[in-house]
């Protein structure tokens, strides 16, 4: 039986092991990336079954990743932000299907 597979977008490398670990630890298979090129390009060359993206990247942010992301695939995409629950729903239409907020920060 093959693992899913996630991919994990995130650029404070604290945040990014404690969920990478935790995924790991539930039996996923995770890839990650910590900018928004580099997610765009591992999407593709990985194909995850779920991509947690967050907002604030270095080089594209999750938005323009999301935009990109769904001009090739369907995979289901969660935002993770420190950004207000409001901000960040009111910008789910750009193909995004859900968020969560980041409690560490």
């Amino acid at each position: 039986m093959s693992k899913n597979k996630i991919l994990i977008v995130e650029d404070d490398n604290t945040l990014l092991e404690i969920i990478k670990y935790n995924m790991n630890k539930e039996g996923y298979l995770v890839s990650t990336a910590d900018d928004g090129f580099k997610a765009v390009e591992t999407a593709r060359e990985f194909k995850p079954d779920l991509v947690i993206l967050d907002i604030m990247l270095p080089g594209m942010n999750g938005f323009e990743v999301c935009r990109i992301l769904r001009k090739d695939t369907n995979v289901p995409i969660i935002f993770l932000s420190a950004k207000l629950k409001k901000w960040i729903s009111s910008r789910l239409e750009i193909g995004a299907d859900d968020y969560l907020t980041n409690l560490l920060v």
